[in-house]
């Protein structure tokens, strides 16, 4: 598997949904504002059904980890839900496939992998499907919240894991250094 990047700041991020949108469609820029918003993995995104989505809040159990998960949407999510299901209120799927060849199927992994990598080659960045759980990850870091925070959110086993998986590099560490002086 490709490493990936996460987008580090806000602007960015609606930079990458404004692209999205304009080179691969609303489909795929709707998954991308939900996907930084909720921090789910890929796998766990694409099969959700509107019915699981409409309440505000997720139930699932995570496909890699066995782990039950519960997410409330914030507003940005559920403005995401609420425009899906206005616009296709008869879709089964929050992200279902409009072409005959996959009738109501939501959106495949690759073809998500595919539209991120070519908006992250138009950007400079390596952009997949991981980098929205590390985008959340990484905006709430530098936003203030705990290591053990955004590890909780992200449902790692250990702070390090998120270190790691956020991008957290020496440069980090060093400008700390700089950043945080204590004048006495």
């Amino acid at each position: 598997m490709a490493i990936v990047d996460a987008v580090r700041t806000l602007e960015e991020v609606r930079h990458v949904a404004r692209l999205l949108s304009r080179h691969r469609g609303d489909i795929y820029s709707d998954l991308w504002v939900f996907g930084v918003n909720v921090g789910l993995r890929i796998s766990d995104l694409l099969p959700l059904t509107m019915s699981q989505v409409r309440s505000g809040v997720i139930e699932i159990r995570e496909g890699k980890t066995g782990k039950s998960r519960r997410v409330t949407l914030n507003g940005t999510a559920m403005a995401v839900v609420n425009k899906r299901i206005v616009a296709n209120p008869a879709h089964t799927y929050l992200f279902q496939v409009e072409s005959n060849r996959a009738k109501n199927k939501p959106l495949s992994r690759s073809a998500v992998s595919k539209a991120f990598a070519e908006v992250g080659e138009i950007l400079g960045i390596q952009l997949g499907t991981h980098s929205m759980r590390k985008t959340l990850g990484w905006v709430m870091h530098s936003q203030g919240a705990s290591l053990e925070r955004v590890c909780k959110v992200l449902n790692h086993s250990h702070p390090a894991m998120t270190m790691r998986y956020i991008g957290l590099t020496e440069a980090d560490t060093q400008a700390a250094y700089s950043e945080f002086e204590i004048r006495v």
